[in-house]
């Protein structure tokens, strides 16, 4: 699939639609934050996606796209990288010129737009500050060349249109089951959902408070319950067995990897329970191409996600008052896809709703339920 030139302009006039006077700036992280002063970390290795962050989207703002969007601001501000995803951000904000700020008190409630391009997601902290301070924005986390040129080069007007048709479609369904398999052993994993009404991640930020995950293009729900068992891949490639009961990861087993990396899972999701709730299920709606960052790649069509720890975000109750840890109260999504986990298969996803039955994927394959719902015809995925 080809995708037209990433334009700053574009992308932020199709998901904000900002007024005249409404003021932008500019966030990201390093592990010193310091190191933001003078712009000395584009001298520095690696920080790659800070720089992108710099190149083009602070000098994008300066260089015409805030004048034309009829926008003011157009700041950068540094905050110390997390140890984690949607941990919250220290309240400290570093400028180029030297100056230190206060999120709380110097920015949250001077800026109407923030966008966020972070190694970490910062969305769950985000969210809550607006909701505070009434401002919108979005989340970047994780950006490359690949996703600047095709998930943040996509219509969100046409991507809002395929979400919301997934999300009206799987709306008010009952269960989801999913069936894994791995070593030749099977395993299942039932989602309760009682009937709630799905939600989605579509792009589109016109009305505050309100922080978009980009690139968008999901449908998700916040689990009621759970149980059963499903296979998990870690960071360095080891594989664990999870076993849920009430919606809770209440073990991990060793499958293969690093035994440790298994055992330190499992001492987290025993000792600080709240870290081993499921948090989110989400689907995919779009042919974004695989960039390597979970935060475009679970939202290509055919994959799913299961997320534990944190989703007040999403309008679920584990709040970070829940963690005994605060560096536990991370949301942490567990991709499954033929590129991610080619370890583990998902035979067979079902849908259970008004009564029916409905094969969402074989194989991480979409059924024709999918097909006709989200693109209106069959199509080869």
């Amino acid at each position: 699939m080809e995708y037209p030139p990433f334009d700053l302009y574009r992308l932020l006039d199709t998901v904000f639609k900002p007024k005249k006077g409404e003021r932008v700036a500019v966030l990201i992280d390093l592990k010193n934050p310091e190191d933001v002063k003078d712009f000395r970390y584009l001298e520095m290795d690696g920080n790659s996606i800070q720089k992108m962050a710099h190149e083009h989207f602070y000098l994008g703002l300066k260089n015409g796209v805030m004048e034309k969007l009829g926008m003011t601001g157009g700041e950068l501000f540094c905050y110390k990288e997390t140890l984690g995803s949607n941990l919250d951000l220290e309240d400290k904000a570093y400028a180029p010129d030297g100056t230190v700020l206060s999120f709380e008190k110097d920015i949250y409630p001077n800026y109407d737009i923030l966008l966020c391009i972070s190694t970490n997601s910062a969305t769950a902290p985000l969210t809550a500050s607006a909701k505070i301070h009434n401002f919108r924005g979005a989340t970047l986390h994780g950006l490359n060349e690949i996703i600047l040129n095709s998930g943040l080069s996509v219509d969100y007007e046409e991507v809002s249109k395929r979400a919301e048709r997934l999300r009206a479609a799987m709306s008010e369904a009952d269960a989801i089951e999913i069936e894994f398999k791995i070593k030749g052993k099977e395993y299942q994993l039932r989602i309760e959902l009682d009937g709630q009404v799905a939600q989605k991640s579509h792009g589109i930020c016109r009305v505050a408070p309100d922080i978009a995950n980009l690139p968008a293009g999901e449908v998700y729900y916040v689990p009621t319950n759970g149980e059963g068992h499903f296979p998990m891949k870690f960071e360095d490639g080891s594989i664990g067995l999870l076993t849920v009961k009430g919606a809770r990861v209440v073990e991990a087993e060793f499958v293969e990897g690093n035994p440790k990396t298994i055992e330190e899972f499992d001492r987290r999701v025993k000792t600080d329970k709240a870290t081993g709730f499921l948090g989110e299920l989400g689907f995919g709606t779009e042919l974004y191409p695989i960039a390597n960052h979970d935060i475009q790649d679970e939202k290509a069509f055919g994959t799913f996600h299961v997320a534990t720890g944190r989703n007040d975000h999403l309008g679920g109750d584990i709040t970070t008052d829940k963690f005994q840890d605060k560096n536990n109260a991370t949301h942490d999504d567990i991709l499954f896809s033929p590129h991610k986990t080619p370890e583990i298969d998902a035979p067979t996803v079902r849908l259970y709703r008004d009564g029916k039955v409905h094969i969402l994927y074989h194989s991480y394959r979409a059924g024709d339920f999918l097909k006709e719902v989200v693109y209106g015809e069959p199509i080869r995925n």
